[in-house]
Parts: C-alpha cells; sequence; structure tokens
C-alpha cells in the first residue's frame, strides 16, 4: 500500500522527521485559502498522485508540470484549477495517466545541497538497509547505473538497531558535519523508528536537502506499507486512495487475492506466488504473453476462484485463461467447483486450459469432464502453456 505525500507529512510530524509544513487541498478555493494560512511568497504546489516525475510531467489537457512555485495566494488557486480533475503523465505512469484529485500547497525551502535517503528491506540479508547519495533530486535508478559508486549502503541489524556509528558513517559518506551531521542523525534516527513503528517496505525521501541556513530536511517523501502487517495499523489504512489503484486489484484485495494486471492476452489463476511465477515464465516461453499475476493462495473457496474468474475477465485484452492447481492445501474439486460456477455464470466464450495436480484431483478432473464445458485438459504444466497459446492463436 502507497500513500500521497501530503499524508507522509502527517507521519513526519508524528515521529519528529523535519519537513516544510503542507497541506492538502481538493479544489482551487481551497488551495488558494491553504497559500494564505502558510504565508509568504515561497510557495510550492504538487500534484497529489502516486507516482515519481511529477515537474517533468504533462498533463492531457496540455499544461505542463505538476509541480509549480507561486508567489501569491491567488497564483496558487490559478495552478490549481488547471490541475486538479485534470491526467498528469509522467515517465512512471505510462500514457493513460494519473488523475489528480488533490493537490499540496507547502512552503518552498532554499536549497544548498539535494541528497538522497531510502530505508528498504533488503531480501538478502534479512535486514532494513539504509541507501544514500550525495545524488539527490535524480533518479535513483540513473545513479545505481551510471555512477554506482555514489550510493551508500547501511545494513541494520534487526535485533540490535540502528546504532550511532552507523549514523555518524552516513553523515560522513554524505560529507555533513558539526551541527548538520547532528540533524542529519536525529533525522535518520526518526525516520528508522517510523519504518519500524508503522510496517513500512520502504521510506524515500529525494530529495532530502540541506537549506543555506544549514537545515537538514526531508523535501518529499514517498512510502511503501508492508500490506500483511496493514491489520495493526487501521489508521494507516484510512490513508488508503483506492483511486490511485487499478480497480481490478482493489476489487481482488476485498477477497484476499493477489492480482497483479500486466498487458498480456493470456490470463492465469494460479495458487501459489512461486508457481505462479513459474506459470507466467513458461507461457512466455511458449510464444505467449501474460495477462496478470493471479495467486489465490492455499486455502482459496469456491466462492473466490469464482471472483477471480470475474477479476480476470474484466480485463479486455484476455483472450485465453491458463488454470494451474496444484492442490496441498488447496483441493483441486474446490478449484474444479469454481471453475465451473463462474464458466456457467459470465457465459465463458474464451479458450480455458486446466491442470490440476494434488489433493482430490482425480475428483476435480471427473466434476470438470462431466460438465458440459469446452475446457482443454493439460497433464502438466509445460503442456498446459503449448495448448493455451495454441488455442489463444487460432480462436
Amino acid at each position: 500500500m502507497n500513500i500521497h505525500e501530503y499524508q507522509a507529512k502527517e507521519l513526519f510530524e508524528k515521529f519528529g522527521v523535519p519537513s516544510p509544513k503542507g497541506i492538502v487541498a481538493g479544489t482551487a478555493e481551497e488551495a488558494e485559502a491553504a497559500a494564505k494560512a502558510i504565508g509568504g511568497d515561497d510557495l510550492v504546489i504538487k500534484a497529489q498522485v502516486h507516482a515519481g516525475g511529477r515537474g517533468k510531467g504533462t498533463f492531457k489537457n496540455g499544461f505542463k508540470g505538476g509541480v509549480h512555485f507561486p508567489k501569491t495566494p491567488a497564483e496558487a488557486g490559478e495552478l490549481a484549477s488547471q490541475m486538479i480533475g485534470q491526467t498528469l503523465v509522467t515517465h512512471q505512469t505510462g500514457e493513460a495517466g494519473r488523475l489528480v484529485n488533490k493537490v499540496m500547497i507547502a512552503e518552498s525551502a532554499d536549497i544548498e545541497r539535494e541528497l538522497y535517503l531510502a530505508i528498504l528491506m533488503d531480501r538478502g540479508s534479512a535486514s532494513p538497509v539504509i541507501v544514500a547519495s550525495t545524488e539527490g533530486g535524480m533518479d535513483i535508478e540513473e545513479v545505481a547505473e551510471k555512477t554506482p559508486e555514489k550510493i551508500i549502503r547501511q545494513f541494520v541489524h534487526p535485533l540490535a538497531g540502528l546504532q550511532p556509528y552507523e549514523l555518524r558513517k552516513l553523515a560522513a559518506a554524505l560529507e555533513l558535519a558539526g551541527d548538520q551531521a547532528k540533524q542529519f542523525a536525529k533525522l535518520v534516527k526518526n525516520l528508522f523508528k517510523l519504518f519500524i513503528a508503522c510496517d513500512c517496505d520502504m521510506v524515500e525521501i529525494n530529495p532530502l536537502v540541506v537549506t543555506p541556513a544549514g537545515d537538514v530536511l526531508a523535501l518529499d517523501a514517498k512510502f511503501g506499507f508492508d500490506d500483511n502487517a496493514l491489520y495493526r495499523h487501521p489508521e494507516i489504512v484510512e490513508m488508503r486512495d483506492t483511486t490511485e489503484e487499478d480497480p481490478r486489484e482493489v476489487e481482488a484485495s476485498k477477497f484476499d487475492l493477489n492480482y497483479i494486471g500486466l498487458d498480456g492476452n493470456i490470463a492465469c489463476l494460479v495458487n501459489g506466488a512461486g508457481l505462479a511465477m513459474a506459470t507466467m515464465d513458461i507461457i512466455k516461453h511458449c510464444g505467449g504473453e501474460p495477462a496478470n499475476f493471479l495467486d489465490v493462495g492455499g486455502g482459496a473457496t469456491k466462492e473466490q476462484v469464482s471472483a477471480a474468474f470475474k477479476i480476470i475477465l474484466s480485463d479486455p485484452n484476455v483472450e485465453g485463461i491458463l488454470v494451474n492447481i496444484f492442490g496441498g492445501i488447496m483441493q483441486c474439486d474446490i478449484i474444479a467447483e469454481g471453475i465451473l460456477a463462474a464458466a456457467a455464470e459470465l457465459e465463458l466464450t474464451i479458450p480455458l486450459v486446466v491442470r490440476l495436480e494434488g489433493t482430490n484431483v482425480a475428483l476435480g478432473k471427473k466434476l470438470i469432464e462431466e460438465s458440459d464445458l469446452a475446457v482443454i485438459s493439460a497433464d502438466n504444466l509445460n503442456d498446459a502453456a503449448q495448448k493455451i497459446v495454441e488455442a489463444v492463436k487460432t480462436a
């Protein structure tokens, strides 16, 4: 789950991470009032969407830039009127873009230096890692590709926690000394507390800035949270903006299904994330293009399977479906019942290949064979992939 920048500022304030004051607005009038409340003529207005590259983006109405620097409240209101309700296209949104429903008005900080700071979960070391760079304000992927030596990594022991010497190492690597180093250490310490307390899997500040006055501030922020831990954080769940998400993924989450839409035309319904990845790979290997990742989990019900089919078929690009089930906890007859119920209700007309193996496989196959559905049965994964790719080509 992700949140907007203005919501990130609320968390920063709660955990003592210094950041310029910001106020969210949903209309031009609210934006003008927010600018008056903040005061001064050093303001910034930012489109609130879950995507990077907003400053270089372009709205589909022709207005350029999702980040501007108004000098007066009236100008802030005028800029907001050209952004709110419009679709912003950036290098991260793709051609479809993202609809801007809100903007944030904030104090504009004078910048002497821009740094990069992030805390992530590192699977390799099974620990949090702090990533920093002197190249703030740039795409970190570009820095990693062109000047990887400028990226600093500090792994944090999951039991010992963040240590003072690790903070000193990071400050020195970023060429911060004296009071700036102390401010940086306090900021990172509080940011790490936030990361752990809120079960984040990512907190990124780009840029982290040093002002001419010597202050160290978090200017921009991006958050990601561990979905599996959200039950512990109802206050964060309330921050979820489903308008920023794929409607199919939102619907899937209601049934505890793991769904990610892709660009292909062969849909997958699989139990287990690893098997789902393997299924997508072999579809590609056989000359097809997967339309989604869909893991129904190890204990899916008939209702969940039926819901999964409805979500799959809501994608107009889908021209065939491959069901690949290995029954361990999941029983093949339950999958078969869900397939039959969904196919009957939705009047399925596209090719459907089913590969079942494991618990109650004989019963599952019998249910499908005795139905009047035109289901193509497969004996193994490679056979299934070849059959669905061929069926889609000849349909």
